[in-house]
């Protein structure tokens, strides 16, 4: 199969034209980054966004690896003398790897077994007779007698039988097509059976304890917590078919003549060949199946969580203080500006058991005045709430001497700040810090950019996943690494105050890279220009290319290195802009668009003049349009406070405003500003039937909820969206 073949098979299955396809892989061969692709490479492509671009690496990736896995299964078999060109076919028609490696198997170098070991005292002629069935006169002890050896360890007639249908099993179990039926029975008739190991145990697991559903129905998010279980040894997991329809699947394909004297023993190497090779192998084929399928759905909601998580709003342009909560370490103060430069930081100790509550409302009562504080950002973690009401009594108190004082409190999650304060990062950035001084400021710059600050956490402690420790690491990493990759491009990124941590998430740009900007950045100053990054070692024509339109420099010398516009488009732009007598104005490059709509011009033409395609002039008018557009600024704005809201207030029927925290397979959790996020569930979302979360809300959304219930004991709160 060709590579031409490979981009037909895509395109058909993405419901893509073939010449998107092969161009796409192109592009990709060539060391294009996806983002790249999807903004700089429209006409190429044919407008593919990234994700179609992914799909396209994704299904390239595959059927190049099953090509390669093809290769090396027809030269083993052609080694061994028994590739037929019935089979070599087979081999080249399959487009599945798992019915490749069935199709391999009876081939496959094999550890010893109970067929090879009875292969070895003789006994294959015999089950060839069994396996054959044209014998229907006389005794199968007989004929077996011929092969009694007892130098090979064959000492009756009956141990003879056995070991042939040894051989038989296995070559039963070698069949592609019994597998191949055998697996597609198994998904679609098959229960997952849970048991406890200890009925009388407590767990997280009960709900499992006696547990039985169809495999084919089962949803992802209880997979996972069935394995979880498994893994913790407090379930036993098991696949359960009924065998009998099983084996007479098999035995209606293995068994060609009722009257053979050998139908007996061949049966009985059936029900041997399932119960002891096959069921055990398809099992765990089934088992591995399922939970790679709720692995990806358990990822593709985290990637889903997490995209929506960067993309927050940024609060700009405000003095922030950000505190760290904690009882006996005391609460950590650090006070940022509008830049994130961090100014100045104490502990204080409004809690038990010191209970210094009056010095503690000193020390931030200076810091609001000294600094001209407008946010107070509190972490969500241990005594997040008491400090919560220590800000909103000060606040109080400084508002009733002062009513014009612009001074309000966010709960910021702080999931994986203590993470960062530990990290080569925070120490590098912080290093006359102690690493308890650094989460503070790491919540206080997650509220002004939360984009620029997360991206220094590995995504899996940031806390919007579900069971994001037990998928698979590889692909979690895999999957994770694209969204900030394509996050981050899509808000494009400022190369005079960015982070090495972001850089390094531009297109084109490694770590090293990143590295080598800052510190260029830091000797020689600020870069004036786009064109300037070149002289950053390591960064050559093709890295220049693949970052260059994602990074900004606000007050360049060149207007157009603040926007989106790549620099192999500057003529064009300029020829544009010149057309239209506004090379020297921008401030009228926000009515370029206005303007060509006006005078009637045909994009394909104007396209055209100016020597682009049409979606890279389209692009061109948009960032003129907005050229210092940010994506983050559409989305909803954080819900500042200046009071608290204790769980004790809460009453059923109660109207609030809240922020989606995490989105999972069975509902929402929303912070609505007491000591845990409340849960709307999946059937409280809408009057109509909601099937999945993602549909209806996204983390970072701002919602209207109801409560319905309130559990004080357990501190749990239940919500509804049915608020009308």
């Amino acid at each position: 199969m060709t590579e031409r073949d490979f981009f037909q098979i895509i395109a058909e299955e993405l419901n893509l034209r073939p010449i998107q396809v092969t161009k796409t892989v192109e592009l990709l061969d060539d060391g294009n980054t996806v983002p790249f692709i999807a903004r700089y490479r429209k006409e190429v492509t044919g407008s593919l966004d990234e994700e179609q671009i992914r799909d396209v690496e994704d299904r390239i990736k595959y059927l190049r690896m099953l090509q390669e896995r093809k290769e090396t299964i027809l030269n083993s078999i052609e080694e061994q003398g028994k590739l037929t060109p019935e089979l070599a076919e087979k081999i080249k028609a399959t487009m599945k790897m798992q019915e490749l490696e069935d199709l391999y198997l009876p081939y496959k170098p094999k550890k010893r077994t109970r067929a090879t070991i009875a292969k070895e005292k003789g006994l294959e002629p015999l089950a060839d007779k069994m396996v054959d069935q044209s014998i229907t006169d006389g005794d199968p002890l007989e004929i077996a007698a011929q092969f009694i050896d007892p130098e090979k360890g064959v000492e009756t007639a009956e141990e003879a039988l056995a070991g042939a249908r040894d051989i038989v099993a296995e070559t039963v179990s070698d069949d592609a097509e019994v597998r191949k039926a055998i697996r597609e029975r198994t998904r679609r008739t098959a229960f997952v059976v849970s048991k406890a190991k200890d009925p009388e145990a407590k767990s997280d697991y009960e709900m499992y304890y006696d547990y039985s559903e169809p495999v084919n129905k089962i949803p992802p998010h209880r997979i996972l917590a069935i394995n979880r279980g498994e893994r913790e040894k407090i379930l036993k997991v098991s696949i359960e078919v009924e065998e009998e329809v099983m084996v007479e699947e098999i035995t209606t394909r293995h068994i060609k003549n009722k009257d053979g004297i050998f139908r007996t023993e061949i049966e009985t190497a059936i029900v041997d060949s399932y119960k002891r090779l096959i069921a055990p192998s398809i099992e765990r084929e089934v088992r591995s199946d399922m939970s790679d399928i709720a692995d990806d759905h358990a990822i593709n909601i985290f990637a889903t969580n997490l995209k929506n998580l960067l993309m927050q709003p940024p609060v700009k342009g405000k003095m922030i203080m950000g505190i760290d909560p904690a009882y006996r370490t005391g609460c950590k103060v650090a006070i940022i500006d509008d830049t994130g430069k961090y100014l100045q930081g104490n502990t204080i100790y409004p809690h038990a058991p010191q209970n210094r509550i009056f010095e503690a409302k000193s020390t931030l009562r200076e810091f609001i005045e000294k600094y001209d504080i407008e946010i107070v950002a509190i972490g969500n973690g241990t005594a997040s709430r008491e400090t919560e009401s220590l800000v909103a009594d000060l606040i109080g108190e400084i508002k009733s001497s002062a009513p014009d004082k612009d001074l309000v409190y966010i709960i910021v999650n702080e999931a994986g700040a203590s993470v960062y304060s530990a990290s080569k990062v925070a120490k590098s950035e912080f290093p006359e810090l102690d690493a308890s001084q650094r989460g503070n400021i790491s919540i206080a710059r997650r509220l002004m950019d939360p984009l620029a600050e997360l991206v220094k956490i590995d995504p899996k402690h940031i806390g919007v996943g579900l069971y994001q420790h037990d998928v698979n690491q590889k692909n979690l990493d895999s999957a994770l690494g694209n969204v900030v990759e394509s996050t981050v491009n899509s808000v494009g990124v400022d190369l005079n105050t960015a982070s090495a941590s972001l850089l390094k998430y531009v297109s084109g740009l490694t770590s090293r890279t990143a590295e080598n900007i800052v510190k260029y950045r830091d000797e020689q100053g600020k870069f004036q220009s786009r064109s300037a990054l070149k002289k950053v070692s390591g960064v050559g024509e093709i890295a220049f290319q693949q970052a260059a339109g994602f990074l900004r420099i606000p007050d360049g010398k060149n207007m157009l290195d603040n926007t989106g516009i790549h620099p192999e488009s500057y003529n064009a732009t300029k020829k544009l802009l010149s057309m239209f007598d506004m090379e020297k104005d921008s401030t009228a490059w926000r009515q370029l668009r206005k303007l060509v709509r006006q005078e009637r011009r045909d994009l394909a033409t104007l396209a055209a003049d100016i020597g682009v395609g049409e979606p890279t002039l389209n692009d061109i008018l948009s960032d003129l349009e907005k050229p210092d557009r940010d994506p983050r600024d559409a989305m909803p704005k954080p819900i500042f406070k200046s009071d608290v809201l204790k769980i004790e207030d809460l009453r059923e029927g109660m109207l609030l405003k809240g922020t989606v925290r995490n989105v999972v397979d069975f509902g929402a959790f929303v912070d609505i500003g007491v000591k845990r996020d409340g849960l709307v569930h999946v059937s409280e979302m809408s009057d109509k039937f909601v099937k999945n979360p993602m549909d209806i809300v996204a983390v970072g959304d701002v919602v209207s909820v109801r409560v319905i219930n309130v559990d004080l004991d357990r501190g749990r709160v239940q919500l509804s969206m049915k608020v009308q």
